[in-house]
């Protein structure tokens, strides 16, 4: 692994000048307060209030004869008039580079001449130069936000205006916002004001960036230029943002070759030095490099390419790297080893292995021999510090470009998304597999892929700087290459399978039925109509279907999904022969007539002719949609899909049979009438 520190990194001219300043006052013993924080660090605010330089949110909390440091980000003029009537002293260290944007918008700026600021409206340096100008002001932090002011105010347009930014301005936004406001604005007068140090600043992070498997951004997370500078290195690679060393203990660096390292303009030497140190045992750590003493943070100095101390501190390394040792004994925090020196070995608990789950009083016992790499020697004390895991690492590194050579598949767990891939495990050895080449299609999520199983093949090797490349989709196409010609050398129409489906069309939906795919077309889906498959099917759920149809020339199968019994005409024909007498809901009017729910998918049609039992203009006079009818079926045409029913055809059997009822009783009063003579005499 290489660590390159940025030149530009830490302090800017500004920064450094408020600094300084402050830290005179602190030594004179005088009373004295900062305007807000100095800078966006909690090192120097704390260490200034250590010699009393108070931290103060307002004027109001000045206090008469105290002295005020205003901080580089700079305050409007009506502060300098509350600190004045307040009769605190005034020490200005605003940076001479937002100085200057103060003098622009005040001299330029007027109630007919408004001024736009590019930059956080909520920043202090943004609300101190907006207290500088004579007129209206409108600030912007995007294009996107600039179009939002240029839209409700279209008298900005006409106007001339004053254009300045945030010294600290991202530029690849603010050469953006010059385009549009120089077509819009046409008279505009626009200042480049973002500050030459933070440009060097932002244009060294980028080129670096560039250049490296991942970037380490130092500063606070409040401050603009180090957000700015975050943003513009992870276009380029993997960024990672930190305020102190021991935030990177949190970041894994494993599978980097290559780190660059920048700092915010807020950000002391000492928290740089500080995390270097840190960075260069990580190194040796993930990197599996021995090395011998760590050099200290005193022994990197501002001007020191970190990479070049790194490279220093390898050069005691011991050429006896590997060794054997036989277990003396095991204790909770060490494994204590003879490696046939002078020196007592032993092996930290968490150098025995990578795998959380291992025990190594379980798995070890007096007198196993295991093999070690040397990590660090102390002469003083007679001991030798040695790893296992490494050693394993290494072993397994060794298989790694061996699996290259020979082409053979190796197992892995997917432990984490990274830009551009996936990084892969495989016996302790961290792989990279670029996006193109982990999934077998591309618009498949790489987080499906996360804490899974993956089998890959080694497909480049980079020795010197230790780095693998696999790909998972090469295994992929392979294992999907021989499931297909194994189906297609036994397959034939009829038969069933149990699949899975993968994706869906307007027209129908691909299912995976063992490393092959079929489609089951829309019309397959459902013996009712549908609109589309996401009503019957949905991605990821597993269904039984059965083959239609095949064309091995052009390897297409056409599956097919509903099955016979569910049929609604076969259920008619068994269950509702003609004569059959049901209860069925109108769904829709016609001029002719009405139409009923027989069963599910299929409807029936009662003609206008057979609603009522007398004459009627249209259906709506008797039958309403929603309103459920007894009905006869009176026809069925399976070959036509037709059904007919009346509705009139119960009506006149019902008449029929009361017209009897009432002849019979007629016919028979008289002999009624003759019984009861009879018994009345």
């Amino acid at each position: 692994m290489r660590i390159t520190l940025a030149k530009t990194a830490g302090f800017c001219f500004g920064v450094d000048r408020a600094v300084n300043m402050a830290y005179e006052i602190a030594e004179k013993g005088c009373d004295a307060a900062t305007l807000g924080q100095l800078i966006h660090n909690t090192y120097v605010t704390s260490e200034l209030e250590s010699k009393g330089v108070r931290t103060i949110e307002a004027p109001c909390e000045a206090k008469k004869g105290e002295t005020v440091i205003i901080r580089a980000h700079g305050v409007g003029r009506s502060v300098y008039d509350e600190l004045a009537a307040i009769g605190a002293e005034i020490c200005d260290a605003t940076c001479p580079f937002v100085k200057k944007i103060h003098t622009i918008v005040s001299e330029n700026s007027s109630e007919e001449v408004p001024v736009l600021i590019a930059g956080n409206p909520e920043h202090p340096e943004v609300m101190g130069i907006t207290g500088h100008c004579n007129g209206e002001v409108f600030v912007f932090n995007s294009e996107d936000e600039l179009d939002k002011i240029l839209f409700e105010n279209e008298e900005l347009c006409k106007k001339r205006i004053i254009v300045v930014s945030q010294t600290t301005f991202s530029q690849n936004e603010w050469k953006k916002c010059k385009e549009k406001i120089k077509i819009y604005c046409t008279n505009s007068k626009i200042f480049d004001t973002i500050c030459f140090a933070t440009r060097q600043r932002q244009d060294e992070a980028a080129e670096l960036s560039k250049k490296s498997d991942a970037m380490i951004i130092i500063g606070g997370r409040h401050s603009s230029n180090t957000v700015k500078l975050k943003a513009v290195c992870s276009e380029n690679c993997e960024t990672h943002l930190v305020e102190r060393a021991c935030e990177l203990k949190n970041i894994n660096l494993s599978h980097c070759a290559e780190i660059g390292v920048t700092a915010g303009a807020s950000t002391p030497s000492a928290i740089i030095k500080e995390v270097l140190l840190e960075m260069s045992e990580k190194v040796m750590e993930t990197a599996n490099i021995q090395v011998g003493e760590v050099p200290s943070a005193a022994a990197i100095t501002d001007d020191m390419d970190f990479s070049a101390a790194l490279e220093a501190s390898l050069s005691s390394m011991s050429t006896d790297q590997k060794v054997k040792g036989i277990v003396m004994g095991i204790t909770p925090t060490e494994i204590q080893v003879d490696i046939g020196r002078k020196h007592a070995g032993y092996v930290p608990m968490d150098e025995y292995s990578a795998d959380p789950t291992a025990n190594a009083a379980k798995e070890l016992k007096i007198g196993d021999e295991i093999d070690l790499i040397i990590m660090k020697t102390n002469d003083a004390e007679g001991t030798v510090m040695l790893s296992k895991k490494r050693f394993d690492a290494q072993k397994a590194w060794v298989d790694i470009i061996a699996a290259e050579e020979d082409g053979r598949i190796l197992e892995g767990t997917v432990v984490e998304v990274i830009k551009g891939g996936v990084l892969v495990v495989s016996n302790n050895v961290r792989v990279f597999v670029p996006a193109s080449l982990a999934t077998e299609r591309r618009d498949e999520a790489l987080e499906d892929l996360l804490k899974t199983t993956v089998k890959f093949r080694i497909i480049e090797v980079n020795k010197q700087r230790r780095r693998a490349v696999g790909s998972i989709r090469a295994v992929l196409k392979e294992a999907k290459k021989e499931a297909e010609e194994a189906f297609w050398a036994q397959a034939a129409e009829g038969q069933k399978y149990t699949g899975v489906v993968k994706s869906m069309t307007t027209y129908g939906a691909f299912v995976d039925i063992g490393g092959v795919d079929g489609m089951v077309h829309i019309s397959e889906m459902s013996w009712k109509r549908i609109k589309n498959p996401s009503e019957v099917l949905e991605i990821g759920q597993e269904i039984e279907v059965y083959i239609k149809s095949l064309d091995a020339e052009n390897k297409k199968i056409s599956l097919g999904y509903r099955k016979d019994e569910d049929n609604p005409w076969e259920i008619l024909k068994k269950n509702y022969p003609e004569g059959t007498v049901i209860e069925a809901e109108v769904v829709g009017m016609t001029t002719f007539g009405a139409f009923a729910r027989v069963i599910p998918g299929i409807d029936g049609l009662i003609h206008i002719s057979q609603i009522a039992d007398r004459h009627i203009s249209k259906p709506q006079d008797v039958l309403k949609v929603g309103e459920k009818v007894t009905c006869k079926v009176t026809a069925i045409d399976y070959d036509k899909k037709r059904v007919s029913l009346s509705i009139r055809a119960l009506i006149e059997p019902a008449e029929e049979a009361a017209e009897e009822a009432v002849e019979a009783v007629a016919e028979e009063a008289p002999a009624v009438e003759a019984v009861a003579e009879e018994a009345a005499e």
